[in-house]
């Protein structure tokens, strides 16, 4: 508990009122529930790495803000939109972006951005899906993350470079 009373510290302190929580440990979801309780009211609480209709169905149960998923299943897609909570899909390359386009969407995720060409190809992303609008995660750093930023289709960026 102390550790999440950490956190949310070191969050706000940075002006910071939006905390996607990733599902890549035992606890994550019992930590999604305890920070949506405990904080819910003065952050937007997201969860990540969003991989299965499962994933889907519990952020419904949590009434969490939004979700991210590093990509995408046709079921995965069905249970996004029938869940009635806005969420980011996981694309990287340009199939799966025109599929996005295809389904209505024009919000995603590029993942993993150091390995598909980084700040690079999202600026010639920008020429080829003129409507369609990012958020870049893996391999974002404070190091490059004001690279990405700089782009015109760059809404936002994300990574754990802020809390480790």
């Amino acid at each position: 508990m102390k550790q999440v009373d950490e956190y949310y510290e070191k969050l706000k302190s940075q002006g910071i009122s939006c905390i996607e929580i990733t599902l890549r440990s035992d606890v994550a979801w019992d930590a999604i529930a305890l920070f949506k309780e405990k904080y819910g009211h003065e952050f937007q609480v997201g969860v990540g790495t969003i991989v299965s209709p499962d994933d889907i169905l519990n952020c419904v149960k949590l009434k969490v803000d939004f979700m991210v998923s590093p990509g995408l299943t046709s079921s995965m897609i069905q249970q996004f939109d029938f869940s009635g909570i806005p969420f980011l899909p996981g694309v990287s390359t340009p199939s799966e972006i025109i599929r996005g386009i295809d389904m209505g969407w024009q919000y995603f995720k590029f993942f993993p951005a150091h390995l598909f060409g980084g700040a690079k190809a999202l600026e010639t992303y920008s020429g080829i899906f003129k409507d369609v609008r990012f958020c870049p995660t893996g391999g974002i750093n404070a190091d490059n993350y004001e690279d990405y930023l700089a782009l015109n289709n760059v809404m936002s960026v994300g990574g754990s470079w802020l809390l480790k």
